[in-house]
């Protein structure tokens, strides 16, 4: 196998927004590329003293790598892309919590009389031969070793319409989505709103507990190596997902039960596609069997998951004929 294109994380080669940036190279159907990603601070978190409103600019955080431009990419097809792997380009990770951010303190939209909580900055030490993330109590003599678990946070395309998005906004592009399932092995969809779709990606995590609790998970600067794929002419209404066993569909909205119904809406209305059952006993099939995991319940808009196990599916591909896992990534899953 050809290695990768390799593209670095440099200030040449990141932003902050989706959409309003040139492509930094064109990347073709097929091909694997490698992506560095800086973490969501941008590398300026170097130590627990290096509080994130002192040395970063906010709200320029999540730096992404790209955009890229995808040949054969228009408005009105949708963009898969592969994830082939993923792995921390770093032996340390950062958390931090922040005043007035987080699902547990008073935000500027849910406002509290209570003081804002402390600014704090917790290090990870990151083993990949182990697989673990250390954690270590920063008031006592408190470890723990947690399961290294590789994500990405960020990933998107330009919106339609000429729109620019910051990197920390989910949004139907795709952005600051925070769901641990978009790990190795899972296929990203995301319509594609720009010619060439200008996909960029980055906020890289070692691991994160759902719904991103603090608002900050692990993160650390991500290698990533990639594969993409146009689907001509099927247009994906939200960022949808799928792995080798299940089919998911991202919701995003504010409160976190409107969250809930969008994911779950797009979920059945995918199944009547594939299966051709009617409304309502799709409905009924994923009112039995449907999952779902709150991706961020922090950020300017919220992501749950909704899914689906593929085995109901009785043999019907999610894009029917539209990719060959296994042949695009030379057998890698």
């Amino acid at each position: 196998m050809p290695e990768p294109i390799f593209i670095d994380a440099t200030p040449g080669t990141v932003g902050y927004t989706f959409g309003g940036r040139d492509p930094i190279a064109t990347i073709r159907p097929g091909e694997l590329v490698h992506l560095r990603t800086f973490d969501c601070f941008g590398g300026k978190v170097t130590s627990v003293s290096d509080l994130p409103s002192k040395v970063c600019q906010f709200p320029y955080l999540n730096p992404v790598t790209g955009p890229l431009w995808v040949e054969g990419a228009r408005p009105g097809d949708t963009l898969a892309v592969h994830v082939v792997d993923l792995a921390p380009a770093a032996e340390v990770g950062w958390s931090a919590t922040f005043p007035h951010f987080g699902a547990l303190t008073g935000t500027p939209t849910t406002a509290m009389l209570h003081p804002a909580l402390e600014e704090r900055v917790w290090q990870y030490a990151i083993d990949v031969d182990a697989g673990t993330v250390g954690y270590t109590a920063r008031g006592g003599d408190y470890t723990a070793d947690l399961s290294l678990e590789p994500m990405l946070g960020t990933i998107g395309v330009a919106p339609a319409a000429g729109e620019v998005r910051l990197s920390i906004v989910p949004g139907p592009h795709g952005g600051n989505l925070d769901t641990p399932l978009i790990a190795a092995g899972t296929t990203v969809y995301l319509p594609v709103g720009a010619e060439g779709a200008l996909l960029a990606v980055g906020d890289g995590h070692a691991r994160q507990g759902d719904g991103e609790l603090c608002g900050v998970a692990v993160e650390v600067p991500m290698d990533v190596v990639l594969c993409v794929e146009v689907i001509p002419d099927v247009v994906t209404r939200l960022p949808r997902l799928e792995t080798d066993t299940r089919l998911i569909s991202i919701g995003i909205a504010r409160p976190l039960d409107d969250a809930y119904r969008s994911a779950h809406a797009d979920l059945i209305a995918h199944l009547c596609e594939l299966t051709g059952l009617d409304l309502l006993d799709a409905y009924q099939l994923v009112s039995q069997d449907g999952m779902a995991r709150i991706g961020n319940m922090v950020d300017a808009q919220y992501t749950i998951t909704a899914d689906l196990d593929k085995r109901l599916l009785k043999g019907v591909q999610a894009y029917r004929g539209a990719h060959e896992r296994l042949s695009l990534v030379g057998g890698l899953w």
